[in-house]
């Protein structure tokens, strides 16, 4: 059963957290409409759909993406205000432990973890695949990405190349088909073009030449223009890496497979994004030990003096986020250490100010 201390400290964290958030997005919801009035006032979405579609879904978007940090701000400026009118000496002088007192803390911790998980896992999918349609038709031309050299097995034994492809126009150049048989090359199409009809969902070529080969005969085929069906789509040459936040937890993880399946080795942002839905959440933890271990601490400069570290240890674990995931994207970090390895490495920082606390 919880104590009054326990209630206590529970209300004060999390109304100190849910004031905090409430006043952050209400300034970034000002700052993003300044930005796009104009854009707001020539497109052609209502006024309900800017405010249900895409205000509603960045809220909650934004505030999961910041709860961690909000989070280690709440408990700083509360604990620092505990501490700076000597609560925290009262506590510890009637015989109430340190760990005691980190008690309710981290059962504050957990609930949000909780809700953290579950609107990363369940809510925030959807509320991105609203949120992206909107930008998509009225903001942001394609959700798709031009590239090169872009190799896709098809089905076993089927591979298609681009050696460049613009998504706006859903057409790539220098293309080729080949077909293997227990690593033989049987036939092969080359073309100068190849477009994506979106209404047939067919490939139409052109300039293209068509090479047979059985055995020690073989025949070629040219023409001008010829309409193909194969498995192929154009969201399969490579989406912009938002999109994944748009997939549940099962899409993403289909999605992966069938990238893997397609030979495409461009899998980072997808899988930093999967681990990441359940590694940020467990920041909480860490930055609720870092926070509760300076803020107890009664120091001249007081909760100013707190906050200026908890924004700079903020900063730093953004930018170690950040360092982590490049590594992983440009030098082969595994995604799943990339995005467990700032937690582990602050959680080490924790610990050792956990011990410095005052006991």
């Amino acid at each position: 059963m919880l104590k009054t201390l326990d209630r206590y400290i529970i209300r004060q964290f999390l109304g100190t957290f849910f004031f905090i958030l409430v006043v952050i997005m209400l300034i970034a919801v000002v700052f993003d409409l300044s930005e796009k009035t104009r854009e707001f006032a020539t497109m052609k979405a209502s006024a309900r759909e800017i405010v249900f579609d895409f205000y509603v879904n960045f809220i909650i978007y934004y505030s999961n993406l910041f709860s961690g940090l909000l989070i280690f701000i709440a408990v700083l400026l509360f604990t620092s205000r505990l501490a700076h009118r000597t609560e925290i000496i009262a506590m510890l002088s009637s015989g109430v432990s340190f760990p005691r007192i980190m008690w309710p803390y981290f059962l504050a911790a957990t609930l949000l973890t909780g809700l953290s998980l579950f609107v990363n896992h369940q809510i925030l999918p959807a509320a991105n695949k609203v949120r992206l349609a909107f930008e998509e038709e009225h903001i942001r031309a394609t959700y798709f990405v031009d590239a090169k050299h872009l190799h896709r097995e098809i089905t076993p034994g089927t591979i298609s190349y681009f050696e460049s492809w613009k998504a706006k126009e859903q057409m790539g150049f220098r293309f080729s088909l080949e077909h293997w048989d227990n690593g033989i090359l049987t036939k092969k199409l080359n073309a100068d073009r190849a477009e994506y009809d979106s209404l047939s969902g067919a490939w139409r070529v052109s300039d293209y030449v068509i090479r047979t080969m059985d055995g020690m005969t073989g025949s070629i085929q040219r023409g001008y223009l010829l309409d193909t069906i194969i498995d192929l789509k154009p969201s399969d040459m490579g989406q912009r890496w938002e999109t994944s936040m748009a997939m549940s937890s099962k899409e993403l993880d289909a999605y992966i497979t069938s990238k893997i399946a397609q030979g495409d080795d461009d899998l980072t942002p997808y899988l930093v994004e999967k681990y990441q839905r359940t590694s940020y959440p467990f920041a909480t933890y860490v930055f609720t030990l870092i926070g509760v271990s300076i803020a107890s601490r009664k120091v001249r400069g007081g909760t100013g003096l707190h906050l200026a570290l908890g924004v700079f240890l903020s900063l730093l674990y953004i930018f170690a986020m950040k360092l982590t995931t490049v590594a992983a994207s440009n030098a082969g970090l595994a995604p799943v250490l990339a995005v467990w390895l700032p937690n582990v490495l602050f959680a080490i920082v924790g610990v050792l100010l956990y011990r410095q606390a005052p006991k």
